[in-house]
Protein backbone atom coordinates (compact mmCIF):
# COMPACT_ATOMS: atom_id res chain seq x y z
CA UNK A 1 0.00 0.00 0.00
CA UNK A 2 0.94 3.55 -0.87
CA UNK A 3 1.23 6.31 1.21
CA UNK A 4 -2.51 7.21 2.69
CA UNK A 5 -3.30 11.20 3.79
CA UNK A 6 -5.13 11.42 7.00
CA UNK A 7 -6.48 15.16 7.03
CA UNK A 8 -8.70 14.19 9.89
CA UNK A 9 -5.63 14.64 12.14
CA UNK A 10 -5.23 18.38 11.63
CA UNK A 11 -5.87 20.61 14.87
CA UNK A 12 -8.63 22.63 14.96
CA UNK A 13 -7.30 26.84 13.90
CA UNK A 14 -8.94 29.02 16.87
CA UNK A 15 -10.15 32.48 15.80
CA UNK A 16 -7.58 35.56 16.39
CA UNK A 17 -9.85 36.32 19.99
CA UNK A 18 -9.49 32.88 21.13
CA UNK A 19 -6.12 32.71 19.93
CA UNK A 20 -4.72 36.31 22.16
CA UNK A 21 -6.52 35.01 24.95
CA UNK A 22 -5.10 31.70 25.07
CA UNK A 23 -2.02 32.34 24.88
CA UNK A 24 -2.14 35.64 27.53
CA UNK A 25 -3.70 33.16 29.72
CA UNK A 26 -1.12 30.79 29.48
CA UNK A 27 1.25 33.38 30.00
CA UNK A 28 0.23 34.31 33.58
CA UNK A 29 -0.42 30.97 34.36
CA UNK A 30 2.75 29.75 34.11
CA UNK A 31 5.26 32.87 34.71
CA UNK A 32 5.82 34.45 37.61
CA UNK A 33 3.25 37.35 38.85
CA UNK A 34 4.23 39.21 41.74
CA UNK A 35 7.10 41.84 41.71
CA UNK A 36 8.73 44.46 44.36
CA UNK A 37 10.07 47.97 43.23
CA UNK A 38 12.41 46.71 46.12
CA UNK A 39 14.33 44.15 44.10
CA UNK A 40 17.35 44.76 42.03
CA UNK A 41 16.80 45.81 39.00
CA UNK A 42 18.80 43.00 37.51
CA UNK A 43 16.07 40.85 38.75
CA UNK A 44 13.16 43.21 37.10
CA UNK A 45 14.76 42.68 33.89
CA UNK A 46 14.88 38.95 34.06
CA UNK A 47 10.90 38.75 35.30
CA UNK A 48 10.38 40.94 32.65
CA UNK A 49 12.24 39.19 30.15
CA UNK A 50 10.85 35.79 31.01
CA UNK A 51 7.68 36.71 30.23
CA UNK A 52 8.14 38.67 26.83
CA UNK A 53 10.26 35.45 26.16
CA UNK A 54 7.38 32.56 26.85
CA UNK A 55 4.70 34.29 25.44
CA UNK A 56 6.76 34.69 22.32
CA UNK A 57 7.50 30.78 22.64
CA UNK A 58 3.77 30.47 22.63
CA UNK A 59 3.15 32.05 19.83
CA UNK A 60 5.23 30.24 17.87
CA UNK A 61 4.79 26.83 19.23
CA UNK A 62 1.10 27.46 17.92
CA UNK A 63 1.66 28.51 14.80
CA UNK A 64 4.49 26.33 14.24
CA UNK A 65 1.93 23.66 14.72
CA UNK A 66 -0.61 24.85 12.06
CA UNK A 67 1.91 25.13 9.86
CA UNK A 68 2.78 21.99 9.90
CA UNK A 69 -0.62 20.17 10.25
CA UNK A 70 -1.88 21.43 6.56
CA UNK A 71 -0.47 19.40 3.80
CA UNK A 72 1.89 21.42 1.54
CA UNK A 73 0.66 21.53 -2.07
CA UNK A 74 4.35 20.69 -3.36
CA UNK A 75 4.81 17.65 -1.29
CA UNK A 76 1.73 15.72 -2.01
CA UNK A 77 0.51 13.85 -4.15
CA UNK A 78 -0.24 15.28 -7.68
CA UNK A 79 -4.08 14.10 -6.91
CA UNK A 80 -4.39 15.79 -3.90
CA UNK A 81 -2.69 18.45 -4.56
CA UNK A 82 -5.29 19.41 -7.97
CA UNK A 83 -7.86 18.32 -5.51
CA UNK A 84 -6.77 20.90 -3.10
CA UNK A 85 -6.49 23.54 -5.98
CA UNK A 86 -10.10 22.63 -6.75
CA UNK A 87 -12.14 22.53 -3.82
CA UNK A 88 -9.89 25.24 -1.87
CA UNK A 89 -8.49 27.60 -5.08
CA UNK A 90 -4.41 27.05 -4.27
CA UNK A 91 -3.19 30.49 -4.34
CA UNK A 92 -6.01 31.61 -1.27
CA UNK A 93 -4.96 28.30 0.35
CA UNK A 94 -0.78 29.48 0.13
CA UNK A 95 -1.57 32.94 0.85
CA UNK A 96 -3.19 31.98 4.37
CA UNK A 97 -0.11 30.18 5.44
CA UNK A 98 2.27 32.22 4.33
CA UNK A 99 0.76 35.30 6.36
CA UNK A 100 0.64 32.81 9.51
CA UNK A 101 4.70 32.34 8.57
CA UNK A 102 5.50 35.66 8.44
CA UNK A 103 3.42 36.63 11.93
CA UNK A 104 5.19 34.00 13.20
CA UNK A 105 8.76 35.38 12.02
CA UNK A 106 7.42 38.88 12.97
CA UNK A 107 6.67 37.81 16.52
CA UNK A 108 10.05 36.41 17.23
CA UNK A 109 11.67 39.29 15.93
CA UNK A 110 9.92 41.50 18.29
CA UNK A 111 11.02 39.03 21.22
CA UNK A 112 14.43 39.91 20.25
CA UNK A 113 14.02 43.11 20.21
CA UNK A 114 11.93 43.74 23.52
CA UNK A 115 14.72 41.82 25.47
CA UNK A 116 17.46 43.54 23.98
CA UNK A 117 15.56 46.98 25.32
CA UNK A 118 14.71 45.32 28.68
CA UNK A 119 18.23 44.82 29.07
CA UNK A 120 18.78 48.50 29.82
CA UNK A 121 15.62 49.11 31.56
CA UNK A 122 16.89 51.09 34.99
CA UNK A 123 13.99 50.77 36.74
CA UNK A 124 10.65 48.87 37.11
CA UNK A 125 8.21 51.21 35.82
CA UNK A 126 10.26 51.38 32.37
CA UNK A 127 10.68 47.81 32.33
CA UNK A 128 7.21 47.02 32.74
CA UNK A 129 6.37 49.66 29.99
CA UNK A 130 8.28 47.18 27.46
CA UNK A 131 6.62 44.54 28.44
CA UNK A 132 3.53 45.67 27.60
CA UNK A 133 4.55 47.27 24.74
CA UNK A 134 5.99 44.02 23.26
CA UNK A 135 2.86 41.42 23.76
CA UNK A 136 0.97 44.74 22.59
CA UNK A 137 2.22 44.60 19.50
CA UNK A 138 2.26 40.85 19.22
CA UNK A 139 -1.72 40.67 19.98
CA UNK A 140 -2.19 43.43 17.32
CA UNK A 141 -0.35 41.38 14.95
CA UNK A 142 -2.04 38.12 15.29
CA UNK A 143 -5.58 40.62 15.26
CA UNK A 144 -4.71 41.23 11.54
CA UNK A 145 -4.35 37.28 10.88
CA UNK A 146 -8.44 37.08 11.89
CA UNK A 147 -9.37 36.10 7.94
CA UNK A 148 -6.35 33.88 7.37
CA UNK A 149 -7.17 31.92 10.55
CA UNK A 150 -10.92 31.82 9.56
CA UNK A 151 -10.36 30.76 6.33
CA UNK A 152 -7.93 27.77 7.46
CA UNK A 153 -10.59 26.75 9.75
CA UNK A 154 -13.26 26.06 7.10
CA UNK A 155 -10.62 24.37 5.15
CA UNK A 156 -9.80 22.34 8.23
CA UNK A 157 -13.44 21.38 8.67
CA UNK A 158 -14.21 20.72 4.85
CA UNK A 159 -10.76 18.44 4.30
CA UNK A 160 -11.61 16.04 7.89
CA UNK A 161 -14.74 15.16 5.93
CA UNK A 162 -12.37 13.96 2.36
CA UNK A 163 -12.07 10.58 2.01
CA UNK A 164 -8.49 8.44 2.66
CA UNK A 165 -8.02 7.85 -0.80
CA UNK A 166 -4.54 5.74 -1.55
CA UNK A 167 -3.67 6.98 -4.69
CA UNK A 168 -1.26 3.93 -5.38
CA UNK A 169 -3.56 1.05 -4.72
CA UNK A 170 -5.71 -0.79 -6.69
CA UNK A 171 -8.74 1.26 -7.39
CA UNK A 172 -11.75 0.78 -9.73
CA UNK A 173 -13.54 4.17 -10.94
CA UNK A 174 -16.71 4.47 -11.76
CA UNK A 175 -17.47 7.35 -14.11
CA UNK A 176 -20.45 8.59 -16.42
CA UNK A 177 -23.14 11.00 -16.70
CA UNK A 178 -24.89 11.91 -13.59
CA UNK A 179 -28.08 9.44 -12.73
CA UNK A 180 -26.55 6.90 -14.74
CA UNK A 181 -25.89 3.88 -11.92
CA UNK A 182 -22.57 4.67 -10.24
CA UNK A 183 -23.54 5.18 -7.14
CA UNK A 184 -25.90 1.73 -7.33
CA UNK A 185 -22.80 0.09 -8.40
CA UNK A 186 -20.70 0.62 -6.19
CA UNK A 187 -22.90 -0.20 -3.13
CA UNK A 188 -23.13 -3.26 -5.02
CA UNK A 189 -19.59 -4.68 -5.16
CA UNK A 190 -18.64 -2.88 -1.55
CA UNK A 191 -19.61 -2.53 1.68
CA UNK A 192 -20.41 1.69 0.80
CA UNK A 193 -23.91 2.83 1.47
CA UNK A 194 -23.57 5.77 -0.58
CA UNK A 195 -27.08 8.07 -1.17
CA UNK A 196 -29.17 6.74 -4.33
CA UNK A 197 -32.19 9.11 -5.65
CA UNK A 198 -33.95 9.95 -9.07
CA UNK A 199 -32.80 13.00 -9.54
CA UNK A 200 -29.11 14.12 -10.92
CA UNK A 201 -26.12 15.22 -8.80
CA UNK A 202 -27.02 13.30 -6.11
CA UNK A 203 -23.14 12.47 -5.58
CA UNK A 204 -21.47 16.09 -5.11
CA UNK A 205 -18.01 14.71 -3.69
CA UNK A 206 -16.05 11.37 -4.47
CA UNK A 207 -17.03 8.53 -1.60
CA UNK A 208 -14.31 5.43 -1.94
CA UNK A 209 -15.76 1.79 -0.92
CA UNK A 210 -13.80 -0.91 -0.18
CA UNK A 211 -13.48 -4.87 -1.25
CA UNK A 212 -11.60 -7.68 -1.35
CA UNK A 213 -11.26 -9.62 -4.78
CA UNK A 214 -8.42 -12.58 -5.14
CA UNK A 215 -7.49 -12.07 -1.51
CA UNK A 216 -6.82 -8.29 -2.35
CA UNK A 217 -7.90 -5.19 -0.79
CA UNK A 218 -9.51 -2.86 -3.63
CA UNK A 219 -11.04 0.53 -3.67
CA UNK A 220 -14.00 1.77 -5.62
CA UNK A 221 -14.24 5.46 -5.75
CA UNK A 222 -17.91 6.85 -6.98
CA UNK A 223 -17.15 10.23 -9.01
CA UNK A 224 -20.12 12.81 -9.41
CA UNK A 225 -21.70 12.73 -12.66
CA UNK A 226 -20.12 14.71 -15.76
CA UNK A 227 -21.96 16.84 -18.39
CA UNK A 228 -20.37 17.44 -21.88
CA UNK A 229 -19.51 20.76 -21.56
CA UNK A 230 -15.53 22.38 -21.32
CA UNK A 231 -13.42 22.09 -19.30
CA UNK A 232 -13.85 25.79 -18.00
CA UNK A 233 -17.28 26.10 -17.66
CA UNK A 234 -17.07 22.80 -15.41
CA UNK A 235 -18.10 23.38 -12.05
CA UNK A 236 -16.75 22.26 -8.85
CA UNK A 237 -18.24 19.38 -8.37
CA UNK A 238 -17.28 17.81 -12.06
CA UNK A 239 -13.84 18.95 -11.78
CA UNK A 240 -12.88 16.40 -9.06
CA UNK A 241 -14.09 13.31 -11.26
CA UNK A 242 -11.86 14.99 -14.01
CA UNK A 243 -9.49 15.64 -11.14
CA UNK A 244 -9.60 11.68 -10.14
CA UNK A 245 -9.55 10.62 -13.68
CA UNK A 246 -6.64 12.78 -14.17
CA UNK A 247 -4.03 11.20 -11.47
CA UNK A 248 -5.70 7.92 -10.23
CA UNK A 249 -3.88 4.83 -11.76
CA UNK A 250 -7.52 2.66 -12.23
CA UNK A 251 -9.79 0.66 -13.82
CA UNK A 252 -11.86 2.45 -15.48
CA UNK A 253 -15.81 1.87 -15.75
CA UNK A 254 -17.70 3.91 -18.09
CA UNK A 255 -21.57 3.68 -17.50
CA UNK A 256 -23.92 4.16 -20.17
CA UNK A 257 -28.06 4.17 -19.17
CA UNK A 258 -29.14 2.79 -22.58
CA UNK A 259 -32.73 3.23 -21.66
CA UNK A 260 -32.17 6.97 -21.38
CA UNK A 261 -34.20 7.05 -18.05
CA UNK A 262 -30.96 9.30 -16.74
CA UNK A 263 -32.97 12.34 -18.94
CA UNK A 264 -29.84 11.76 -21.86
CA UNK A 265 -29.32 10.36 -24.86
CA UNK A 266 -27.32 7.38 -25.88
CA UNK A 267 -25.11 9.91 -28.45
CA UNK A 268 -24.87 12.45 -25.81
CA UNK A 269 -23.43 9.99 -23.92
CA UNK A 270 -21.33 8.69 -26.20
CA UNK A 271 -20.03 12.06 -27.06
CA UNK A 272 -18.97 12.46 -23.43
CA UNK A 273 -16.64 9.68 -23.34
CA UNK A 274 -15.01 10.84 -26.79
CA UNK A 275 -14.30 14.13 -25.16
CA UNK A 276 -13.17 12.78 -22.00
CA UNK A 277 -10.72 10.07 -23.34
CA UNK A 278 -7.63 11.68 -23.37
CA UNK A 279 -7.89 10.97 -19.34
CA UNK A 280 -8.26 7.51 -20.12
CA UNK A 281 -5.08 7.04 -21.78
CA UNK A 282 -2.87 3.61 -20.74
CA UNK A 283 -5.38 2.94 -18.60
CA UNK A 284 -7.84 -0.43 -18.49
CA UNK A 285 -11.23 1.26 -19.85
CA UNK A 286 -14.91 -0.71 -19.96
CA UNK A 287 -17.95 0.63 -21.12
CA UNK A 288 -20.87 -0.80 -19.34
CA UNK A 289 -24.29 -0.54 -20.92
CA UNK A 290 -26.56 -0.47 -17.46
CA UNK A 291 -30.18 -0.76 -16.84
CA UNK A 292 -30.35 -4.07 -19.22
CA UNK A 293 -33.53 -4.69 -17.72
CA UNK A 294 -35.70 -1.94 -18.70
CA UNK A 295 -33.94 -1.92 -22.26
CA UNK A 296 -31.57 -4.71 -23.61
CA UNK A 297 -28.83 -4.27 -25.62
CA UNK A 298 -29.97 -5.98 -28.70
CA UNK A 299 -33.27 -3.65 -29.02
CA UNK A 300 -31.43 -0.30 -29.56
CA UNK A 301 -31.25 0.87 -32.91
CA UNK A 302 -28.56 0.59 -35.24
CA UNK A 303 -27.46 3.82 -34.80
CA UNK A 304 -27.58 3.60 -31.14
CA UNK A 305 -25.66 0.45 -31.22
CA UNK A 306 -23.16 1.77 -33.30
CA UNK A 307 -22.23 4.20 -31.31
CA UNK A 308 -21.98 2.06 -28.56
CA UNK A 309 -19.74 -0.47 -30.49
CA UNK A 310 -17.40 2.79 -31.38
CA UNK A 311 -17.06 3.71 -27.91
CA UNK A 312 -15.97 0.25 -27.22
CA UNK A 313 -13.30 -0.36 -29.55
CA UNK A 314 -12.42 3.23 -28.69
CA UNK A 315 -11.92 1.94 -25.15
CA UNK A 316 -9.68 -0.97 -26.54
CA UNK A 317 -7.37 1.11 -28.08
CA UNK A 318 -6.81 3.21 -25.53
CA UNK A 319 -6.13 0.34 -22.86
CA UNK A 320 -3.05 -0.45 -25.29
CA UNK A 321 -2.19 3.28 -25.86
CA UNK A 322 -3.08 3.06 -29.72
CA UNK A 323 -4.25 6.66 -30.71
CA UNK A 324 -6.40 7.56 -33.63
CA UNK A 325 -8.21 5.12 -35.61
CA UNK A 326 -6.26 2.27 -36.42
CA UNK A 327 -8.00 -1.31 -36.26
CA UNK A 328 -6.90 -3.51 -33.42
CA UNK A 329 -8.15 -7.27 -32.65
CA UNK A 330 -9.83 -7.92 -29.74
CA UNK A 331 -10.14 -10.93 -28.72
CA UNK A 332 -12.82 -12.58 -26.79
CA UNK A 333 -10.97 -11.84 -23.24
CA UNK A 334 -10.31 -8.71 -24.35
CA UNK A 335 -13.56 -7.27 -24.92
CA UNK A 336 -14.85 -4.06 -23.61
CA UNK A 337 -18.34 -3.76 -23.55
CA UNK A 338 -20.23 -5.46 -20.48
CA UNK A 339 -24.15 -4.92 -19.79
CA UNK A 340 -25.15 -5.52 -16.22
CA UNK A 341 -28.53 -4.16 -14.48
CA UNK A 342 -27.88 -2.79 -10.71
CA UNK A 343 -31.38 -3.36 -10.02
CA UNK A 344 -31.74 -7.55 -10.44
CA UNK A 345 -27.74 -7.58 -9.99
CA UNK A 346 -26.99 -9.34 -13.59
CA UNK A 347 -23.70 -8.85 -14.59
CA UNK A 348 -22.39 -6.74 -11.64
CA UNK A 349 -20.00 -9.59 -10.65
CA UNK A 350 -19.23 -10.08 -14.09
CA UNK A 351 -18.09 -6.55 -14.68
CA UNK A 352 -16.03 -6.52 -11.07
CA UNK A 353 -14.07 -9.52 -11.93
CA UNK A 354 -13.16 -8.38 -15.49
CA UNK A 355 -11.98 -4.74 -14.18
CA UNK A 356 -10.12 -6.36 -12.02
CA UNK A 357 -8.47 -8.75 -13.95
CA UNK A 358 -7.26 -5.55 -16.65
CA UNK A 359 -5.89 -4.03 -14.19
CA UNK A 360 -3.97 -6.52 -11.91
CA UNK A 361 -2.92 -7.29 -16.04
CA UNK A 362 -1.84 -3.90 -16.77
CA UNK A 363 -0.14 -3.00 -13.11
CA UNK A 364 2.01 -6.04 -14.24
CA UNK A 365 2.97 -4.80 -17.23
CA UNK A 366 3.76 -1.69 -16.05
CA UNK A 367 5.97 -3.11 -13.59
CA UNK A 368 7.56 -5.16 -16.09
CA UNK A 369 8.58 -2.01 -18.28
CA UNK A 370 10.15 -0.38 -15.18
CA UNK A 371 14.03 -0.18 -13.87
CA UNK A 372 13.14 -2.70 -11.24
CA UNK A 373 12.74 -5.50 -13.29
CA UNK A 374 16.34 -6.96 -13.61
CA UNK A 375 16.71 -6.64 -10.17
CA UNK A 376 13.42 -8.14 -9.65
CA UNK A 377 14.04 -11.11 -11.89
CA UNK A 378 17.54 -11.86 -10.44
CA UNK A 379 16.09 -12.72 -7.53
CA UNK A 380 13.09 -14.65 -9.12
CA UNK A 381 15.60 -17.02 -11.81
CA UNK A 382 15.86 -20.76 -11.44
CA UNK A 383 18.78 -22.11 -12.77
CA UNK A 384 18.72 -25.08 -14.86
CA UNK A 385 22.23 -26.92 -15.26
CA UNK A 386 22.88 -28.11 -18.77
CA UNK A 387 25.58 -30.81 -19.42
CA UNK A 388 28.18 -29.75 -20.82
CA UNK A 389 30.35 -32.80 -21.86
CA UNK A 390 29.23 -36.68 -22.14
CA UNK A 391 31.90 -37.12 -19.06
CA UNK A 392 30.32 -39.42 -15.90
CA UNK A 393 30.36 -37.18 -12.93
CA UNK A 394 29.56 -40.03 -10.13
CA UNK A 395 28.50 -38.95 -6.94
CA UNK A 396 31.84 -38.66 -4.58
CA UNK A 397 31.09 -40.75 -0.87
CA UNK A 398 33.73 -39.99 1.61
CA UNK A 399 35.19 -43.48 2.48
CA UNK A 400 34.49 -42.73 6.02
CA UNK A 401 30.71 -42.79 5.06
CA UNK A 402 31.04 -46.16 2.96
CA UNK A 403 32.67 -47.71 5.75
CA UNK A 404 29.72 -46.74 8.39
CA UNK A 405 27.55 -48.13 5.85
CA UNK A 406 29.07 -51.51 5.42
CA UNK A 407 29.46 -52.15 9.51
CA UNK A 408 25.46 -51.14 9.19
CA UNK A 409 24.37 -53.45 6.39
CA UNK A 410 27.25 -56.53 7.91
CA UNK A 411 24.81 -59.38 10.13
CA UNK A 412 26.10 -59.85 13.23
CA UNK A 413 25.09 -63.63 13.98
CA UNK A 414 26.05 -64.68 10.60
CA UNK A 415 22.37 -64.17 8.93
CA UNK A 416 21.38 -62.15 6.23
CA UNK A 417 21.85 -58.19 6.33
CA UNK A 418 18.50 -56.48 6.69
CA UNK A 419 17.30 -54.29 4.46
CA UNK A 420 16.56 -51.90 7.03
CA UNK A 421 17.71 -50.47 9.99
CA UNK A 422 16.61 -51.75 13.74
CA UNK A 423 15.47 -48.54 16.05
CA UNK A 424 16.88 -49.12 19.12
CA UNK A 425 13.54 -49.36 21.74
CA UNK A 426 13.35 -46.63 24.19
CA UNK A 427 15.03 -47.44 27.71
CA UNK A 428 11.18 -47.14 29.47
CA UNK A 429 9.46 -49.90 26.87
CA UNK A 430 12.83 -52.33 26.69
CA UNK A 431 13.56 -52.49 30.62
CA UNK A 432 12.92 -55.79 31.73
CA UNK A 433 14.09 -58.01 35.09
CA UNK A 434 15.94 -61.16 35.27
CA UNK A 435 15.34 -63.20 38.16
CA UNK A 436 17.65 -65.88 39.38
CA UNK A 437 17.55 -67.94 42.82
CA UNK A 438 18.44 -65.39 44.97
CA UNK A 439 19.63 -62.31 42.77
CA UNK A 440 18.00 -60.06 40.84
CA UNK A 441 19.44 -57.86 38.44
CA UNK A 442 18.15 -55.27 36.43
CA UNK A 443 19.10 -54.83 32.11
CA UNK A 444 17.95 -52.69 29.85
CA UNK A 445 18.78 -55.95 27.12
CA UNK A 446 15.17 -56.90 26.65
CA UNK A 447 16.04 -60.20 27.85
CA UNK A 448 13.51 -62.56 29.93
CA UNK A 449 14.82 -65.89 30.05
CA UNK A 450 15.23 -66.56 33.43
CA UNK A 451 11.99 -64.79 34.47
CA UNK A 452 9.01 -66.55 35.44
CA UNK A 453 6.76 -67.79 32.92
CA UNK A 454 3.82 -65.67 33.44
CA UNK A 455 6.66 -62.44 33.19
CA UNK A 456 7.93 -63.33 30.02
CA UNK A 457 6.85 -60.46 27.23
CA UNK A 458 6.34 -57.65 29.60
CA UNK A 459 7.69 -54.20 28.45
CA UNK A 460 7.87 -52.46 31.87
CA UNK A 461 9.02 -53.48 35.46
CA UNK A 462 7.01 -54.81 38.02
CA UNK A 463 7.06 -52.81 41.60
CA UNK A 464 7.11 -54.93 44.56
CA UNK A 465 5.86 -53.61 47.81
CA UNK A 466 6.09 -55.05 51.38
CA UNK A 467 3.02 -56.52 52.89
CA UNK A 468 3.95 -57.98 56.41
CA UNK A 469 4.18 -55.67 59.32
CA UNK A 470 7.51 -55.94 60.04
CA UNK A 471 8.74 -54.81 56.38
CA UNK A 472 6.42 -51.87 56.58
CA UNK A 473 8.10 -50.89 59.71
CA UNK A 474 11.69 -51.66 58.56
CA UNK A 475 11.04 -49.68 55.39
CA UNK A 476 9.99 -46.32 56.75
CA UNK A 477 11.33 -43.69 55.96
CA UNK A 478 13.63 -45.43 53.88
CA UNK A 479 13.78 -45.14 50.21
CA UNK A 480 11.55 -47.89 48.00
CA UNK A 481 12.71 -50.23 45.94
CA UNK A 482 11.74 -52.11 43.03
CA UNK A 483 12.12 -55.94 44.01
CA UNK A 484 10.30 -58.55 42.02
CA UNK A 485 8.06 -61.44 43.56
CA UNK A 486 9.50 -64.65 44.45
CA UNK A 487 12.59 -63.10 45.34
CA UNK A 488 15.06 -65.55 47.96
CA UNK A 489 15.71 -62.75 50.27
CA UNK A 490 13.18 -61.25 52.38
CA UNK A 491 12.07 -57.33 52.99
CA UNK A 492 13.24 -58.28 57.05
CA UNK A 493 16.91 -60.31 56.27
CA UNK A 494 17.58 -57.52 53.72
CA UNK A 495 17.12 -54.54 55.89
CA UNK A 496 19.02 -56.10 58.69
CA UNK A 497 21.76 -57.20 55.94
CA UNK A 498 22.09 -53.36 55.39
CA UNK A 499 22.00 -52.19 58.62
CA UNK A 500 24.85 -54.12 59.80
CA UNK A 501 27.22 -53.33 56.67
CA UNK A 502 26.40 -49.57 57.70
CA UNK A 503 27.60 -50.56 61.14
CA UNK A 504 30.78 -52.00 60.04
CA UNK A 505 31.28 -49.12 57.77
CA UNK A 506 31.11 -46.63 60.81
CA UNK A 507 32.96 -48.84 63.34
CA UNK A 508 35.96 -49.04 60.88
CA UNK A 509 36.08 -45.12 60.53
CA UNK A 510 36.33 -44.70 64.01
CA UNK A 511 38.86 -47.05 64.24
CA UNK A 512 40.94 -45.47 61.48
CA UNK A 513 40.28 -41.83 62.90
CA UNK A 514 41.16 -42.81 66.40
CA UNK A 515 37.52 -41.79 67.65
CA UNK A 516 34.18 -40.21 67.37
CA UNK A 517 34.15 -37.23 65.44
Amino acid sequence: MGIQYNFKTIGPVPSNKDFIDIVLSKTQRQTPTVVHNGWPVQRIRQFYMRKVKYTASSWQEKLTKILEDFPKVENVHPFYSDLLNVLYDKDHYKLALGQLNVARNLIMKLSQDYVRLLKYGDSLYRCKQLKRAAMGRMCTLMKKQGPSLAYLEQVRQHMSRLPSIDPNTRTLLVCGYPNVGKSSFMNKVTRADVEVQPYAFTTKSLYVGHMDYKYLRWQVIDSPGILDRPLEERNTIEMQSITALAHLRAAVLYIIDISEQCGYTIRQQCDLFHSIKPLFANKPVLVIANKVDSTKLESLGEEDRQLIDEAAKEAHRLAHGIHGSQEVAMAEEERTLLTMSTLTEEGVMEAKQVACDRLLTSRVERKLRGKKVPDVLNRMHVAMPAPRDKASRPPCIPPGVEEARKRRSRPANGSAPSATLRRRPAAAACTAWTCGSSTSSRTTSGSTTSCPRSWRGTTSPTLWTPTSKQGSRLWSGRRTSSRPPGSSSTPSSWATRRTSTRRRRSSSARSAGGGPR
